[in-house]
């Protein structure tokens, strides 16, 4: 309702109730004037009725909500269910344009106005989670692993002599098969053990080899990550950054869930302001509690950024931006930064509760210092045989990612190591480049008791980041939104399967299901 419209009600309603509603619309009004004017997270969070209302009235911006409209186009956002329409608020035209999916639609200008809206707000969150140096941002509809892809083949047009990835090892498959995904050639470069601890980090030395080895033109850039599973840290991002400025190398990092991290956010910042950063990617899910189906690309400047826009083939799903932007306006920047520092404090708590369980089964947590999310018990000790003539059995140690699941307990992962390391060779890369002693054959072929080939590179250990660690471990995160009641009945949980473990359970079962000799 406008203005006028209270007027007129004054001779209909008592004038001092239609001045009470007047001031309430008014209230709803300077919100949106607020958030029109300014472009950043609100300094306290909508109300959803306030969200909806809003939402509501830029449905009606689009034409397929236009009264009396006529739509005789092949794509006219018609909906046959009324409750699909309803869940998308009747924004049913998606984002974007064939040449751009951030670009304007003519047929929907409120969808339009949310996208442009999202980018802003999405932009402040990174800035408020300490990456003060993002300047540019674009949230697609597309989970990270796919995204990065896009951000490769973006690249590959401003970058087109480029071919190969120099990659620091993560053993997440989506983070590797996105190379592939974009016709790239991955040089993998292994991880060190950092000093002093238990953790695995960056070997800055081996990715300048790798660029130097193959030309730096003939690289289209290094692909580092933040959040990952320990005892993998962080990579050292502004090192990177600085060695990619020197070789004058783009830089791409996958920062899935390191958003919530400040460890990450301040490596990335660093990063921006000492070297090269060209990009890097966060996941919508991860980070702000919505359901799979985003990502954000951000970057000191807008050059990447729009190019990865620019290549997205035709319109988009508008479901990951609009949920994401719901999210944003109903956090606020108090209820974003409240978050953030929840979950600090929680991991804190965490591993100081996870080591306490840990030492009551005889075992520890690992000494991984710079993993601000992701903590791990050494397992190895539950496999090793404790009569005297039996072999250790550390394959049965996945009975307690089995046991934990039966407990109904999501997220902690076994990893199962070798201690022994690989014959030293050189790099593997995706052009089949192997040791001189061993053959091209050898190097593909699974023969490691933990090795994995994706894309036809073997990894040894896969899931420990490295070719050989000291130990089989047990991961459990403490992201966003994780409250301390849940990770309390998980601690439960674990102690009980570690002792059902050690009393035997899943051996017997085994022991049962052999074949008896001559039946």
């Amino acid at each position: 309702m406008i203005p006028q419209h209270f007027d007129l009600l004054k001779g209909l309603v008592n004038p001092n109730y239609v001045e009470q509603a007047a001031q309430a619309r008014n209230s709803r009004s300077k919100l949106i004037t607020s958030l029109l004017t300014q472009r950043r997270l609100p300094d306290s969070g909508w109300e959803e009725a306030d969200i909806q209302i809003f939402l509501e009235e830029l449905a009606t911006f689009d034409t397929n909500n236009f009264q009396g409209n006529v739509g005789v186009g092949e794509r006219e956002g018609r909906v046959i269910c009324e409750l699909v329409r309803r869940r998308h608020f009747g924004l049913t035209h998606g984002i974007g344009r064939s040449g751009d999916v951030m670009a304007e639609q003519p047929k929907a200008a409120g969808s339009s106005l949310i996208v442009q809206l999202t980018k802003y707000l999405a932009l402040d969150a990174i800035r408020l989670s300490g990456i003060k140096a993002a300047k540019a941002c674009a949230v697609l509809p597309a989970a990270t692993g796919l995204t990065m892809t896009l951000v490769y083949l973006a690249l590959r047009q401003i970058r087109p002599q480029g071919k190969y990835v120099v990659w620091s090892r993560i053993d997440q498959k989506s983070c590797f098969k996105a190379i592939g995904a974009a016709g790239l050639i991955p040089i993998v470069v292994e991880l060190k053990p950092i000093e002093g601890t238990d953790a695995i980090g960056t070997d800055v030395e081996g990715i300048r080899a790798a660029i130097e080895k193959v030309g730096a033109d003939e690289v289209l850039c290094i692909a580092s990550t933040t959040s990952t599973f320990a005892p993998r840290v962080p990579d050292f991002v502004d090192e990177i950054a600085i060695l990619a400025d020197k070789l004058k190398v783009p830089h791409v990092i996958n920062n899935a869930y390191g958003l919530q991290c400040s460890k990450c956010t301040h490596l990335i910042e660093t990063g921006c302001r000492r070297g090269r950063i060209d990009a890097f990617v966060q996941s919508t899910d991860k980070n702000f509690l919505v359901p799979v189906g985003g990502a954000i690309v951000a970057g000191p400047n807008s050059v990447l950024v729009d190019k990865v826009s620019s290549i997205y083939p035709g319109r988009a799903s508008a479901s990951p931006v609009l949920d994401l932007f719901i999210t944003l306006l109903s956090l606020g920047a108090p209820g974003w930064t409240r978050l953030l520092q929840e979950r600090k404090e929680n991991a804190k708590w965490f591993e100081e509760r996870l080591s306490t369980v840990a030492q009551k089964q005889g075992l520890r947590v690992l000494k991984v210092p710079a993993n601000k999310i992701s903590f791990c018990v050494d397992i190895s000790q539950l496999g090793r045989s404790q009569q005297e003539g039996e072999a250790d059995d550390m394959d049965h140690l996945t009975f307690l990612g089995s046991a934990l699941f039966t407990r109904r307990v999501s997220g902690p992962r076994v990893v199962l190591c070798t201690p022994q390391s690989p014959p030293a060779g050189t790099i593997v890369d995706g052009e089949g480049e192997v040791p001189a002693e061993v053959s091209k054959d050898a190097a593909v072929k699974v023969k490691g008791k933990y090795r994995k080939v994706i894309d036809g590179i073997p990894f040894e250990c896969y899931g420990a980041h490295i070719d050989a660690y000291p130990c089989c471990y047990l991961t459990a995160a403490c992201a966003i939104g994780a409250q301390r009641p849940e990770m309390e009945s998980f601690l439960d949980r674990l102690e009980g399967a570690l002792q059902d473990y050690r009393n035997g359970a899943g051996r017997k079962e085994k022991e049962k299901a052999k074949p008896v000799l001559g039946s």
